[in-house]
């Protein structure tokens, strides 16, 4: 059976996508999240689906780091961005990093349908007013994205939280594990994003938010 996977926090919206889906694919079977967390629980159980879509400001995303984890850890699985944002230079970047369409949520029913039509046949999609979605991603943010699909599940979901500005303690209390297995995880993190500190692990999950962080480009030089 086809499987489709919807990744959104507002159960509205997520019904809304069911029905465009229903017409688009009549013959799929569709699983949702509404969260970072459910959606890794959620791939992991349904390692064949046939599309991921994805909204960009669900629980424990931060920008295009959700996208650039998916794209990295499960690369065969085609990953679009529904979204609110419909500024040219986030949809260029959503493409720029691996994403096969950008679906803003102002879209009609008839447009998400035709987009994941297009989309299942392994064409692009964009916004008609995109004409070109082209463009490569900027050296710092490219290499930024690499190095947070290379985290483990847990240490993605870490790297969030310290995005979201939560300590140790906070964290720990969220994922019901001791302080010790967190600093372990933070030791993790740094020795893959090659950073020393929390504030630069903090740096690099920012820099991949809609409005980008500045001195990434100084970190990766520093760090090599």
């Amino acid at each position: 059976m086809r499987e489709i996977l919807i990744a959104d926090d507002h159960p509205l919206f997520r019904d809304a996508l069911k029905r465009a889906l229903a017409q688009a694919v009549p013959d799929a079977a569709l699983f949702e999240a509404d969260g970072v967390p459910a959606l890794q629980v959620l791939v992991e159980a349904h390692a064949d689906a046939e599309l991921l879509l994805l909204d960009l400001h669900m629980p424990g995303a931060n920008g295009f780091s959700t996208l650039a984890y998916m794209r990295g850890q499960y690369p065969g699985l085609p990953v679009v961005v529904v979204s609110a944002q419909e500024e040219p230079a986030v949809i260029r970047r959503a493409i720029a990093h691996g994403a096969s369409g950008y679906i803003p949520k102002s879209a009609s029913v008839d447009t998400i349908v035709t987009a994941v039509r297009r989309i299942i046949d392994g064409d692009v999609w964009v916004p008609p007013h995109m004409v070109t979605p082209g463009g490569a991603l900027e050296p710092a943010e490219a290499s930024a994205a690499t190095r947070i699909a290379e985290l483990t599940p847990q240490q993605f979901r870490v790297l969030g939280m310290i995005a979201a500005g939560l300590l140790n303690k906070q964290i720990a209390f969220e994922l019901n594990v001791s302080e010790a297995t967190i600093k372990a995880h933070m030791t993790a993190i740094m020795r893959k994003l090659h950073v020393s500190n929390r504030t630069q692990v903090a740096l690099y999950a920012n820099h991949l938010a809609l409005e980008q962080a500045a001195g990434l480009q100084e970190l990766i030089e520093s760090a090599g």
